[in-house]
């Protein structure tokens, strides 16, 4: 099946957002290019998926139930994770193919306006929502499911058996909030080990299960991580996050080197190398550790699809830049400008970086012994492999 029907739609919607008294309306969130030059193909199909999302759910609103369902547009912000313009479009006469056309397709509204009276949204853009409608949700009350890159080769990981991808992201995070820090040997192919050491002091772990049943919540669809911010040295000490770590980019390994949690110089040789060395000059804010994180999804025999909005929650990576709407300090204003404005992950499974292994992750608490929980790329803890899908 290559696409969602409109019972398919009712039955998402119920599952991840369970009901709550004072759900009325469902926004369908996208963005447009702002320039044709700027659009691709996935993009395009993107937006006729978000209208055809939205007038099926529109057909099946009674069935949610809800009272309103609405198609809400925007200039794309130019990169993932920027803030949001200032204004959207209730569209109501069809999406023009460039953001100009907005003028005259439907209501121009404040964003404000949009989130004091939309209770619920799904987010099929092109450039990641997460980071502004994390912030947008805990302010206004609603609910988000932001869905960066989605497409329909991703439509497998909507039916995956989520109560058990719930259990292992809790089992995760309970590990996470215990732990003080987190040691990552990383293994290259010339057979170089890359030790690195996350501080997790003073943060709370995150649980990303593809269900927002709490108002003032958002995150990913599809789902399936536990992630944490490491320690930026905000508090009373400095950051103890330190070590080296790889990155294959291409056919190139860049090797960054890390210490207080920010990659102040990289090691290597090559274009992309060259490039990763003139965004860390150009924007410091770009070197911060961002977020650790722990996908899970890989055990459940999914494949990468080339958009992080799934491939991360295969396994293991580690981002880049901004940690603000995780509950880290380093936000847009770290930033020179708001197109510079980044959150960017790096995946360490055998599909998106063949050359680099995760030889071992291990955990190590206040006041028990350490704890080993991946091992050659494999989870030590979750008591064997799921059971299948959950239709």
């Amino acid at each position: 099946m290559s696409r969602l029907t409109t019972g398919d739609l009712v039955d998402l919607v119920r599952s991840v957002f369970p009901r709550q008294s004072g759900d009325r309306a469902l926004g369908v969130l996208v963005d447009v290019p702002r320039e044709p030059v700027s659009d691709n193909p996935d993009w395009k199909r993107r937006r006729e998926m978000a209208e055809e999302w939205a007038g099926a759910l529109k057909a099946g609103a009674s069935d949610v139930p809800l009272e309103a369902v609405q198609l809400v547009a925007y200039p794309d912000a130019g990169s993932n994770n920027a803030d949001l313009p200032t204004d959207a479009t209730i569209v109501e006469a069809g999406l023009p193919a460039v953001a100009s056309g907005l003028e005259t397709a439907g209501l121009r509204r404040p964003f404000r306006s949009v989130f004091e009276s939309v209770q619920l949204f799904l987010a099929p853009t092109e450039y990641s929502t997460t980071a502004p409608l994390k912030n947008a949700a805990r302010a206004y009350g609603f609910r988000a499911a932001t869905m960066p890159g989605f497409s329909e080769k991703m439509l497998p990981a909507l039916r995956v058996d989520y109560g058990e991808v719930g259990r292992r992201v809790a089992l995760l995070k309970e590990r996470l909030d215990r732990s003080e820090s987190a040691e990552v040997v990383f293994e290259t192919d010339g057979g170089r080990l890359c030790p690195m050491l996350f501080d997790l002091r003073w943060r709370e772990a995150h649980e990303s299960s593809g269900r927002f049943p709490s108002k003032g919540t958002a995150g990913n669809l599809p789902s399936g991580e536990t992630y944490i911010v490491p320690y930026e040295g905000e508090g009373p000490e400095p950051s103890r996050t330190k070590g080296t770590l790889p990155v294959q980019l291409g056919d190139e390994i860049v090797l960054f080197s890390i210490e207080a949690n920010k990659a102040v110089t990289a090691e290597g040789r090559g274009p992309a190398f060259d490039a990763e060395v003139d965004h860390l000059r150009r924007e410091p804010a770009y070197g911060n550790m961002a977020e650790l994180g722990f996908g899970v999804l890989g055990d459940f025999g999914l494949q990468p699809v080339g958009e992080i909005l799934l491939d991360e929650k295969l396994g293991l990576h580690v981002a880049f830049g901004r940690s603000d709407h995780f509950g880290g300090r380093v936000g847009p204003s770290d930033f020179s400008s708001p197109g510079e404005v980044i959150h960017l992950d790096r995946i360490y499974i055998p599909a998106t970086q063949p050359r680099v292994l995760v030889r071992s992750v291990v955990l190590h608490y206040p006041d028990v012994p350490p704890e080993p929980i991946i091992e050659n790329g494999r989870y030590l803890v979750f008591g064997g492999p799921p059971s299948g899908t959950r239709r």
